[in-house]
């Protein structure tokens, strides 16, 4: 039996539930509206309004089932947005999974994202370039100053704490351009603090459905 399951959330998109770890990818209030709240709504849209950007550089810590990336490439299409997207993922799921997830796929997008091959850069559409990675954080190297916006997707704290601890912050942080953008579904005060330490900003922002807050914090 695999250690992956598929399960429908409450805004009927589906999620997975890792059994070795005991954890979700996704809330169970909903998938869909959860990364939109959080990664696009309060990430990508605040960054390219408050920025008047037309073009964006983002990391994704834990691609997952790349739901984030295909809500960011839909965005993109529909501002015209020109996205450069970069992501990180260990344990990549297998096919006979993401196949099956009932995520918006216009034109195949969706199949794309999963099929590029790994370490190179692709294109998706005229206006989204995927790079996917398959490597832990703690090892990949990566220019410093490189992004406008990271997506910290990781699994919770108590999950995978080898993620978030001080470290592994110091590393992402120091990969955000001045004026870019950290954005997670996480609040943990440890977090909070810590990102205040490395002199970003934060802010504590309303959650999506079901959790009470999220984590959003701006270079200077």
């Amino acid at each position: 039996m695999s250690e992956i399951e598929i399960f429908v959330t409450g805004d009927g998109s589906h999620s997975l539930f890792n059994e070795r770890l005991n954890e979700t990818y996704h809330s169970r209030h909903g998938a869909v509206q959860e990364s939109q709240h959080v990664f696009i709504e309060q990430g990508l849209n605040y960054l390219v309004e408050k920025k008047h950007l037309h073009a964006v550089s983002i990391l994704e810590v834990g691609f997952g089932t790349g739901l984030n990336a295909l809500l960011t490439l839909n965005e993109g299409i529909k501002k015209n947005l020109s996205v450069a997207y970069t992501a990180l993922e260990t344990f990549p799921i297998q096919q006979e999974i993401w196949i099956v997830l009932n995520y918006p796929d216009n034109n195949n997008l969706f199949q794309k994202l999963h099929l590029l091959k790994w370490h190179m850069w692709d294109e998706i559409s005229s206006n989204f370039r995927l790079l996917k990675l398959k490597k832990p954080l703690q090892d990949v190297e990566l220019e410093s100053q490189q992004f406008d916006l990271i997506y910290f997707d990781a699994f919770a704290p108590n999950k995978q704490p080898e993620l978030w601890n001080l470290q592994i912050i110091t590393k992402v942080v120091s990969l955000i351009k001045s004026g870019g953008v950290f954005v997670t579904y996480c609040a943990k005060g440890q977090l909070k603090r810590d990102l205040k330490s490395l002199g970003l900003i934060v802010e504590s922002l309303p959650g999506p459905p079901g959790k009470r807050e999220m984590v959003r914090a701006s270079k200077p």
